[in-house]
């Protein structure tokens, strides 16, 4: 099942506006005749690539957990490799617009910064772009079939053989683009083209209450995994897998579990609020995606409670879901958008780690 990423929809005012990357191509050297090898026509292009980014994690963080301020500032803490305008490496590929779309230059390079400038050895051709950013240090992500524009995407990696089901957070934000260019020779061009976040985050913050117990694990589901970058288009399994949550030491009694993890499914009607806020929706009849809660209780007993999202999650966007423990190990929460679904005396299986 695929769906397409909007992202260009309704972003004028984001909290952080355009995830963009500026590319700035001026003919060194250049060619008059294009050969079908064009290996008479290679000039030097200077590029300057700039990262920013588009995310409500700030607007989120305020309304959320407006007096859980410890918590509010362990996440923000813990997310900040996440959403960030600050690019580790980046790794650029041009293609022929032409037969198969062959990939003819490739290029990788550190850059360590939120701007940088290369200069790139590209014959004068038309070219479909694609880009993307800070993947190197992101070890639950591959990048498969980029020898080709239309087979190049970004592909989830299961870890652990034994759990072929069950996944790790993603390590680091993910940025893409896709961008026409023709390059023509003896002629200064400019290229602008607009990088957007392809991942996003969940928080779960569970209040104990006072509640004893031994132990509290956290998963969610629901997501993505696979993003084809040249179309913008997500793939889910036929299975959703289970995603592990990272605790955060919040430094209070309060719980807080994080994934990092590709969008949700959109809703069933793909109901878009037409809005400068890119991150708001008409919420579907049906959950979308899950978060599922597992408390071991003082007897050994585990309580599972599945709290059912009816928003769809979108690239870039942070949504935090907080909750109360009840006597039971349930949990409870007031969201209107959430639904629950509690399970006592749950026994494990493979699919998650109590």
């Amino acid at each position: 099942m695929t769906y397409m990423n909007r992202p260009e929809r309704g972003c004028r005012k984001a909290a952080a506006l355009w995830a963009c990357v500026m590319v700035f191509i001026t003919s060194l050297a250049s060619c008059s005749i294009i050969d079908d090898d064009l290996s008479d026509c290679a000039s030097d292009y200077q590029s300057v690539y700039e990262l920013q980014l588009i995310t409500n994690m700030t607007t989120e963080l305020q309304t959320q957990l407006a007096t859980e301020v410890n918590v509010s500032n362990a996440l923000r803490n813990h997310l900040s490799g996440i959403f960030t305008d600050y690019a580790l490496d980046v790794d650029l590929s041009f293609y022929s617009t032409e037969g198969d779309s062959i990939r003819l230059h490739h290029d990788k390079h550190e850059m360590k910064a939120n701007q940088a400038t290369y200069t790139l050895t590209l014959p004068a051709h038309k070219y479909q772009h694609l880009a993307l950013a800070n993947i190197v240090n992101n070890k639950q992500i591959g990048l498969i079939g980029d020898n080709y524009c239309h087979t190049s995407a970004l592909r989830q990696i299961t870890t652990r053989a034994a759990t072929a089901d069950t996944v790790d957070s993603h390590t680091t934000g993910l940025f893409t683009a896709r961008h026409a260019m023709d390059i023509v020779g003896n002629e200064d061009q400019t290229f602008h083209v607009r990088l957007y976040m392809s991942n996003c985050a969940v928080a779960f913050v569970l209040d104990p209450r006072g509640q004893a117990y031994q132990k509290v694990s956290v998963c969610t589901t629901g997501f993505a995994t696979q993003f084809s970058i040249a179309d913008s288009c997500y793939t889910f399994d036929s299975i959703d897998p289970i995603v592990r949550a990272d605790e955060i030491n919040t430094g209070d009694n309060h719980l807080c579990f994080a994934t990092v993890n590709f969008p949700s499914r959109e809703t069933s009607t793909r109901t878009i609020i037409d809005t400068d806020e890119p991150f708001i929706s008409e919420p579907d009849e049906n959950t979308i995606w899950e978060i599922r809660v597992y408390v071991t209780n003082m007897d050994g007993t585990i309580t599972e409670t599945r709290l059912g999202v009816h928003e769809p999650l979108r690239g870039g966007q942070l949504k935090i879901v907080k909750a109360l423990m009840n006597n039971d190990g349930s949990v409870h929460t007031s969201d209107p958008e959430v639904s629950t679904s509690i399970k006592l005396d749950w026994k494990p299986g493979l699919n998650i780690e109590t």
